[in-house]
């Protein structure tokens, strides 16, 4: 399998982590995409119609996008406890986590969008104050509502790429989150976190694809 990636995108390392959780991180090839709204990846486009990371390209089988895509399929590719729980309501918590996850990580692509990525006169500052406060509402949730001691989940496995993205771009901090700061701080020691490790700058350009170590 080939994975279409981004060395700093949160989705596409969400994947990837996955993948190293469940002991087939082996059997993907991962490819640096650099992707972006202003920057056309043709690549991309020719097998995902949002032209976004992460891609599975399966042999012999349609493409996957979308990383809660990817990770559900993922997962039945192993023989290890899943990581969806099998009990109901723990399923829908940590599908719940999850989601909470994708939205903090779009909240900070738009922060980026409001203070660096758009040219400064067309910057919106009361649109990235509503981003900011999605955040900062998001990290008290989670420090009043997360299960720290729950068994690893696809959730966890979301927030924790999305906690590390945020501070790798300098985002609005969780560390005042006492319990999450700790959780999190302890998730980014397992082997599936540095083995992925963010880098790079966004490039809103097009440019060349490279492969990277999974």
């Amino acid at each position: 399998m080939r994975l279409l990636y981004q060395t700093h995108s949160p989705f596409a390392r969400k994947a990837l982590v996955f993948a190293h959780e469940i002991g087939i991180a082996d059997r993907i090839v991962v490819e640096h995409h650099e992707t972006s709204p202003t920057a056309r990846n043709d690549e991309v486009f020719s097998q995902n119609p949002l032209g976004k990371v992460p891609v599975l390209l399966r042999p012999d089988l349609p493409a996957l996008f979308d990383s809660s895509v990817i990770c559900a399929y993922l997962d039945t590719l192993h023989d290890g406890d899943s990581l969806y729980p099998a009990d109901p309501e723990a399923r829908w918590q940590a599908l719940q986590l999850e989601a909470l996850a994708q939205g903090m990580a779009d909240a900070g692509i738009a922060v980026r969008w409001e203070t660096v990525r758009r040219p400064e006169a067309l910057r919106f500052a009361d649109l990235r104050d509503g981003y900011i406060a999605k955040l900062e509402t998001s990290y008290a949730w989670l420090e009043q509502h997360m299960n720290f001691d729950a068994g690893l989940h696809i959730g966890q496995i979301a927030l924790a790429t999305t906690l590390d993205w945020l501070e790798f771009r300098s985002l609005p901090s969780f560390r005042k989150s006492t319990h999450l700061s700790d959780w999190f701080d302890a998730f980014a020691l397992r082997p599936s976190m540095t083995a992925t490790p963010l880098s790079g700058d966004t490039v809103d350009v097009a440019g060349p694809r490279a492969q990277v170590k999974a």
